[in-house]
């Protein structure tokens, strides 16, 4: 269940964008850099913290001189690069993401202790544990990526949130199918390394292809969902007190999701679909670890 909702925070690709393709855009940017940029450019330090660039300060400021001209004609706000235009907040792209980001990792280390309280005889308590840790690292990048988008804290956030979905997979299969024997556990492990790291290095060192990324998180991801939607059907009758748990988490996702499906611009500028997708989060996260404990 949790796979699928980092799937759609980190995996989510947005449709080439037109803005930043606008020749009013590229003729403001021209004229900044050479007003701004050529000789000595004063950068704030906060800005130079988080990697802005005079061309980039550039960018953001005529994306939203643009935007702000659209709002007053209620023309259409365009997206720049594949993003809406935000109001950064000290440096930061995208703050109601990253903030979001910062307590859907904080929900994961505030059930840490949970975890570690459930009895050590249950086989599936240190792969609980694992996860919990695995989530925590997705939603670092998921902040880091949101804060400043680079290639690089694209590929840290979209490979982090791939391994958060595939281990989710993992330790579903053994908790439905009661797998217990540690040669099959192995087993099951190396293979799930294997795709891992052969997609990663797939991505990394030939193409970085979103449409075969999204596909493989979807076919993961359902196949998780799915699983556990079978374990309610099974157990309905059996544990009337908590089987509806995981099939209804199924369907609150997906109510959640209609948020990524009619995407709007940032309210103020900086709430927008993407980011109350993430907020909506939280409280999914934290309910799923209630299950789990009750099922332990």
């Amino acid at each position: 269940i949790i796979c699928l909702v980092l799937f759609i925070t980190s995996f989510l690709v947005v449709s080439a964008s037109n803005g930043d393709q606008d020749v009013l855009f590229q003729y403001c940017v021209s004229n900044c850099f050479v007003d701004n940029c050529r000789q000595d450019p004063q950068i704030p330090f906060i800005l130079q913290f988080f990697l802005w660039s005079c061309e980039d300060n550039c960018k953001y400021y005529c994306m939203h001189q643009i935007t702000d001209k659209a709002i007053l004609e209620s023309q259409q706000i365009l997206q720049y690069y594949g993003k809406w235009p935000f109001h950064r907040f000290l440096g930061i792209q995208e703050p109601a993401s990253v903030l979001f980001s910062i307590f859907n990792g904080y929900i994961h280390y505030r059930y840490l202790p949970y975890l570690y309280q459930i009895q050590d005889f249950y086989y599936m308590k240190k792969f609980y544990i694992v996860s919990a840790y695995v989530a925590m690292n997705s939603w670092f990048w998921s902040a880091i990526y949101h804060s400043r988008d680079f290639p690089i804290t694209e590929e840290l956030d979209y490979f982090s949130a791939g391994l958060t979905i595939l281990y989710s997979l993992f330790y579903t299969v053994l908790r439905v199918f009661q797998i217990r024997n540690k040669q099959q556990t192995l087993l099951w492990a190396l293979i799930c390394i294997s795709g891992f790291l052969a997609h990663c290095s797939y991505l990394h060192f030939i193409k970085f292809d979103y449409g075969y990324n999204m596909t493989a998180s979807i076919i993961i991801g359902m196949s998780n969902n799915l699983i556990w939607v079978g374990w309610s059907i099974v157990h309905w009758h059996k544990r009337p007190d908590d089987a509806w748990k995981p099939i209804t988490l199924v369907l609150l996702i997906l109510l959640a999701m209609s948020l990524e499906i009619f995407d709007f611009p940032p309210w103020w500028g900086i709430f927008d679909a993407h980011s109350l997708w993430h907020a909506s989060t939280i409280f999914l996260a934290s309910f799923w670890y209630d299950f789990l404990i009750e099922d332990a």
